[in-house]
């Protein structure tokens, strides 16, 4: 574990990306005060069932066939480490704080893919639907509203440094009267194409990632998508708040 957290940290310190400057030096740091900056390289932790958003090079065995992602267990495990990105275009650097509304990129440190929706149905969600949800899809067709956009979105991941669209985009929710995001704050993420909010749930794989969890995109607030950034290496903010 230390050995895994010391590379993380020489890893940001020799720079993250050639198109977000140079790095500064990074610090660990547990404070919920502390300010997550464009650059920080985190843990998600889903707050209802203490499980990290977590990826690894394994596909979907269905939908897209993209790189799965789920929610794990355990805490030290380093497939669950995400860099937190600005969206192209702006001017957003390394070490900017980040608003509430604002949309960011999430990219998985090990496989460098991003995370990912779009209107694949998600393996045990999209495809295996209480009753409610199935009511709720009758609902959409009988109002025309029927079709991929009726069911619960995959969450995958894709791209690679040089390929990265829309389907990225994820607006940042602050839970609260938090204005920038901070360490252990309570946050919702929206997926701009989809409207489908991060969500994590009991629901587990057998086969791709036994006994992990099922993470999709769900169109509604619910308790099962807030997450918080937990362990990680933060780096110090260098922009304006």
């Amino acid at each position: 574990m230390a050995l895994s957290f010391f590379g993380i940290a020489l890893f940001v310190l020799l720079g993250l990306g050639s198109d977000h400057g140079s790095a500064p030096s990074a610090h660990a740091a547990t404070s919920e005060e502390v300010q997550i900056t464009y650059g920080t390289v985190l843990k998600l932790l889903h707050e209802k069932t203490k499980f990290r958003l977590h990826s690894h090079d394994v596909p979907y065995g269905s939908g897209s066939g993209q790189q799965s992602v789920t929610s794990f267990p355990n805490v030290d495990d380093s497939n669950s480490y995400w860099i937190v990105r600005p969206q192209p275009g702006t001017s957003a650097k390394q070490g900017d704080v980040i608003k509430s509304g604002t949309i960011i990129r999430l990219q998985h440190m090990s496989t460098r893919k991003w995370l990912h929706s779009h209107l694949h149905a998600s393996p045990i969600s999209g495809n295996l639907e209480d009753w409610k949800l199935k009511m709720l899809q009758l609902v959409f067709i009988l109002l025309l509203i029927w079709g991929p956009s009726s069911s619960i979105p995959e969450v995958s991941c894709f791209g690679s440094e040089s390929e990265s669209d829309t389907g990225d985009y994820w607006r940042l929710l602050i839970e609260g009267s938090g204005k920038t995001w901070k360490q252990d704050q309570r946050v919702r993420l929206q997926h701009v194409d989809t409207d489908g909010y991060l969500h994590s749930h009991n629901k587990k794989y057998q086969r791709i990632a036994g006994g992990q969890q099922e993470v999709c995109g769900v169109r509604e607030k619910r308790a099962d998508n807030v997450w918080l950034a937990a362990e990680g290496v933060y780096l110090p903010v260098t922009g304006s708040k």
